[in-house]
């Protein structure tokens, strides 16, 4: 019995962690902008897109 709650305790503390461990860091998820404007990571926005 105690191994069963010992297992359950560490599988309910390591899998959220490997849950959250795979999500960090992605800062653009799928977002499409229309045709001539751009992401703009610090604004997190669609901004316009300035030819030089």
């Amino acid at each position: 019995m105690t191994a069963k709650i010992v297992f359950t305790a560490l599988a309910l503390t390591i899998l959220p962690a490997t849950a959250f461990a795979t999500c960090s860091g992605k800062t653009h998820l799928g977002m499409s902008c229309a045709e001539g404007t751009v992401w703009d990571a610090d604004s997190r926005t669609c901004v316009e897109q300035v030819s030089s």
